[in-house]
């Protein structure tokens, strides 16, 4: 699979388990993504995925590297795509 297609499949898993915020954004932290079966069956390297969202300026979250059970509660944010945003 290529960093596009598991960048598009982390869209719809935040969007699955986040909640939509008015900006059209959604949040999610990183231990219910982290702990989500689904999530760890689609995603062979999870923190890579979202470091590369975060260098495409698809997710916003804080730190760097984010490690299971120290940054459990650090928020993920998807930021609203350009579509989005045009249609609200």
């Amino acid at each position: 699979m290529n960093v596009e297609e598991e960048v598009g499949r982390l869209k719809e898993e935040i969007r699955r388990l986040g909640q939509a915020q008015s900006d059209g954004s959604y949040k999610v932290t990183f231990g219910v993504l982290f702990n989500d079966d689904r999530c760890a069956n689609i995603f062979e390297a999870l923190v890579g995925t979202l470091r590369a969202a975060k260098k495409r300026k698809i997710v916003s979250y804080d730190g760097e590297l984010l490690l299971q059970g120290v940054h459990d509660n650090v928020e993920i944010i998807l930021l609203p795509s350009a579509s989005t945003t045009a249609a609200a």
